[in-house]
């Protein structure tokens, strides 16, 4: 046989909290006393009475002198202040989420709304909640609620403020929310169910769902315990609610193979205890043995403002998410504590059931509850690790966010990082303007974390990614290597282009086949041309590259695609005493002589061209040698001629 004990049965942190606080007063000294049982539990009850502590039902038989502790149920207001006319100590050891509850319907009169509670009437925690207004609405089914609101006299348009008890069921819950939105037009609901009663009760159905027994520990007259017990005959045939180990029977466990166990919030852990030492002699399963005041020690742990604790996700509200820190106090987050980023959802990083490390921004042992913060922690994790960047000089991303006088802002991790204008990359009196918007690589130079002020420089890593390429262009290259290069510079001499971190010089010469007066008459600073090594010197580091290739000779390009014999159009370029020059395409020239130029003497070229006249010429000879080309308009005209005969 298989014994299964639920996490979440036993104490809550609300029953927790009044349990550590009726033993502190109980070891004081001091003549204690309980207003009522502290918990719905005789044995826990039976406990304190042991110690010294009494339970009185009234404020008036508390004598004067003595310490008075309130319930974890609470008390109604009018309870309260007749306590407090008593003259004595009195000690709040009311649920905080309770005490929340008594908050929320006292305000909600004071606007001027009625407080409408789902719960049990007659339970002590309905009670004082209702003795926190002057009148109130209290119903235990939705089918009470939906015959209310049917009555005439209940108008829809009535401002209605609606809670819950802590232990009500979240079905019983959301089944009054749906009729409450569909009947009342001015309604605020408050989810006040405590999240620790839902995950017991949720986990409950889940384990008596696979388990052919369930054992539910804790007092008849505990409303919590009671459902428990309901909740679980809902998916198991054999359910046993007992009030301690001696009220097990082992006839009831025969052909039983898995048992589950599970406690209401005011079952003491010593009894849960027992009882699972019972069963599992029934069933020769060992099992240890821990003491009252050992499993208390457990669930109790000190928090101080200032520690980071990790936590569970227990509920995401509508303000705030609720974290089970495992001690006594409610942890919970504002929505503003969750994330440095404004637009950041709450429910899209955080989920229930989630681990998380918190910081703790306060701590209230009066009320039982802890705030935190998830930003503050994450701020802080981020500053130490802007101090890491600055000793590992680690490479970091961040988005450029404005421009100011002095160089530029970026944001990373959530931390503004100022960048110079000498650390920004750009030279002096360029545009930083249009570095905003973009997404950067930059080193952190500089952390102070107590003026909050962060250095950083994208100089440092391009200077690092140039000299990264330098060493690697160095190391491979060679005479004919080819590189994808971008035009750095012009001089009268030539173009410096650079070649992925290295700079080479293409010179004027190689720049271009053609005759040309500049480097600006082939390329313009910020061109991307495609070059070659000609030469180099790594000790003096200089390159020599070349631009212009044989593909781009025009004398190639011209044997390539023409032959003698054929009819082009050239233009005249230059006149000369024995003929004139015609350009066949740009770079490559040929010779009309001045007997091919008209089918006539003529005395001079002029006599029939002009530079810049476009004519139709036949390519008569080709001296691939010394590169010369022979051309002839005469040769066109007498073919003409035999052709018009």
């Amino acid at each position: 046989m298989s014994i299964t004990v639920a996490k979440n049965a036993g104490f809550c942190f609300g029953v927790n909290r009044a349990v550590e606080l009726v033993e502190q007063q109980a070891q004081s000294g001091k003549q204690v006393f309980t207003l009522g049982p502290i918990i719905h539990n005789r044995h826990a009850v039976h406990h304190f009475e042991q110690m010294g502590v009494h339970v009185i039902e009234t404020p008036e038989e508390a004598p004067a002198g003595s310490t008075v502790i309130i319930r974890s149920h609470g008390v109604s207001r009018a309870v309260q202040q007749r306590l407090e006319r008593q003259n004595v100590e009195i000690i709040d050891a009311t649920c905080p989420f309770v005490k929340r509850i008594h908050d929320i319907v006292s305000k909600a009169e004071e606007e001027g709304r009625l407080p409408v509670i789902i719960g049990t009437r007659t339970h002590p925690e309905v009670v004082a909640i209702a003795g926190w207004c002057s009148r109130c609405e209290v119903f235990e089914t939705p089918e009470e609620l939906q015959a209310w609101a049917n009555r005439s006299d209940v108008p829809s348009d009535m401002p209605i403020c609606m809670v819950c008890q802590t232990t009500s069921t979240e079905f019983l819950w959301k089944m009054c929310g749906e009729i409450a939105k569909k009947e009342f037009t001015n309604l605020k609901i408050f989810d006040t169910i405590c999240k620790a009663t839902e995950f017991r009760q949720s986990e409950a159905a889940k384990l008596s769902a696979v388990c052919q027994a369930m054992v539910v520990v804790g007092d008849a007259k505990s409303s919590n315990t009671g459902r428990l017990a309901m909740i679980c005959r809902e998916h198991c045939n054999r359910v046993y609610l007992v009030d301690n180990a001696t009220e097990l029977n082992a006839d009831d466990f025969c052909g039983v193979t898995d048992v589950g166990i599970t406690a209401g919030a005011s079952t003491p852990a010593w009894i849960i205890k027992e009882v699972n030492k019972t069963m599992s002699e029934i069933v020769n399963v060992e099992t240890t043995e821990e003491n009252f005041a050992e499993l208390l020690e457990q669930s109790i742990k000190t928090l101080n403002t200032g520690d980071k604790v990790t936590g569970v996700v227990t509920h995401i509200g509508n303000t705030e998410i609720q974290v089970d820190l495992g001690t006594k106090h409610a942890g919970y987050i504002p929505y503003d504590e969750v994330s440095a980023d404004p637009t950041v959802k709450p429910e899209d990083i955080l989920h229930v059931g989630d681990e998380i490390e918190v910081f703790v921004v306060r701590v209230n042992d009066q009320e039982g509850t802890c705030q935190l913060s998830k930003k503050k922690l994450d701020g802080m994790k981020i500053w130490d690790e802007m101090a890491t960047y600055v000793d590992d000089k680690a490479t970091v991303e961040g988005t450029i966010t404005e421009e100011n006088k002095g160089g530029l802002v970026a944001t990373v991790k959530g931390i503004r990082v100022f960048i110079p204008a000498s650390q920004s990359g750009i030279a002096k009196g360029g545009d930083m303007a249009g570095m905003v918007g973009k997404t950067v690589k930059m080193k952190i130079t500089e952390v102070n974390r107590a003026r909050r002020r962060v250095i950083g420089s994208i100089r440092a890593v391009t200077s690092e990614e140039r000299k990264a390429a330098q060493e690697k262009i160095w190391s491979e290259i060679q005479e004919g290597a080819k590189y994808h290069g971008v035009v750095k510079s012009l001089t009268s001499y030539g173009a410096f282009v650079d070649i992925g971190g290295v700079d080479g010089m293409v010179h004027v010469s190689e720049l271009s086949w053609n005759r040309i007066k500049t480097p600006a008459d082939v390329v313009k600073v910020g061109d991307e041309i495609d070059v070659y090594v000609i030469s180099f010197d790594p000790v003096k580091h200089k390159i020599s590259l070349g631009y212009k290739t044989p593909e781009m000779n025009p004398w190639n390009q011209f044997m390539t695609n023409y032959n003698v014999g054929d009819v082009v159009d050239a233009k005249i370029v230059k006149l000369m005493t024995f003929g004139a020059f015609a350009e066949i395409i740009p770079g490559v020239d040929g010779l009309i002589h001045i007997s091919q130029i008209a089918d006539r003497r003529i005395a001079k070229p002029e006599d029939v061209l002009a530079e810049g006249q476009e004519v139709q010429v036949k390519i008569t000879d080709v001296d691939a040698e010394n590169k010369r080309i022979s051309l002839s308009i005469r040769a066109l005209l007498d073919e003409a001629e035999e052709d018009a005969e």
